[in-house]
């Protein structure tokens, strides 16, 4: 296998249908943890660290959707995959739909949830000071907005972010990629309509809680892509109802073979 430049994750069976995540902004491929472990016993996952995150804090360039998708393909095509299964929440639903759109021979099924880039409007100030946030308490108080009201974040995890924020690189990297992502006090937008002009099956999955970035920027898709809203979920959809979630990725992979 040729060098890849990213950090990575394998999970399940050796060979067969690859699943790759792709996480949002300022994640970390450990967000996909249960739901690899979900899909193991019949299926082939990886979950990547983009650019500037987790343990991709080397990559040479600024994450954004673009960087990011270019970084994925390299690496892809590196580890020798001809075809695979595309699940991106937030920004990395945007880089899903970048690699789709570039590489549409690549992606035999998109399933976004979240996805970055389907409208205008975006929580930038929660975004900006997440981005900035250091101790655990400030960091525990910011990430219960990305969660849906009756969520319980637990303390452990703004420890984790924490932690991880202990290494400069790490806290210079997210301010970057925050600055990178937004235009002003919004976001740069997808070319939406093209998403139908995608020969793969599309799944589109969503918080009504998000208040990160409003469910309705779901509400004018192509009418050819399912749109799946849960009630009480906010933006962290893969955490909050990830035994559904699973069961759609697991849906749309089926449809995509």
């Amino acid at each position: 296998m040729a060098q890849t430049q990213l950090n990575y994750s394998l999970a399940g069976p050796e060979s067969g249908e690859l699943v790759v995540f792709l996480h949002g902004f300022a994640g970390d491929l450990n967000g996909w943890g249960n739901l690899q472990v979900g899909l193991s016993s019949s299926l082939r996952s990886v979950a990547f660290d983009l650019p500037g995150h987790g343990g991709s804090l080397d990559y040479p360039q600024t994450c954004n959707a673009v960087v990011a998708a270019k970084a994925v393909m390299d690496d892809l095509d590196a580890m020798g995959e001809e075809r695979v299964h595309l699940v991106g929440h937030s920004m990395g639903g945007a880089v899903a739909c970048l690699i789709a759109f570039r590489r549409p021979d690549l992606v035999a099924s998109l399933t976004l949830l979240a996805p970055g880039g389907f409208g205008p409007e975006i929580n930038h100030n929660l975004l900006r000071h997440y981005s900035k946030a250091s101790n655990v308490k400030d960091i525990h108080i910011l990430l219960e907005q990305f969660f849906g009201w009756e969520f319980e974040v637990p303390t452990a995890l703004a420890e984790l972010v924490a932690e991880h924020r202990q290494d400069p690189r790490a806290l210079a990297a997210v301010q970057a990629t925050a600055d990178a992502i937004l235009d002003g006090t919004g976001q740069k937008c997808l070319p939406t309509a093209q998403l139908a002009d995608l020969p793969c099956p599309i799944k589109v999955i969503w918080g009504t809680q998000d208040r990160v970035l409003p469910t309705r920027q779901s509400h004018k898709l192509p009418g050819t892509i399912a749109t799946h809203v849960f009630e009480r979920v906010g933006h962290m959809v893969h955490l909050e109802a990830a035994r559904e979630c699973l069961f759609l990725i697991k849906q749309n992979v089926a449809a995509g073979r």
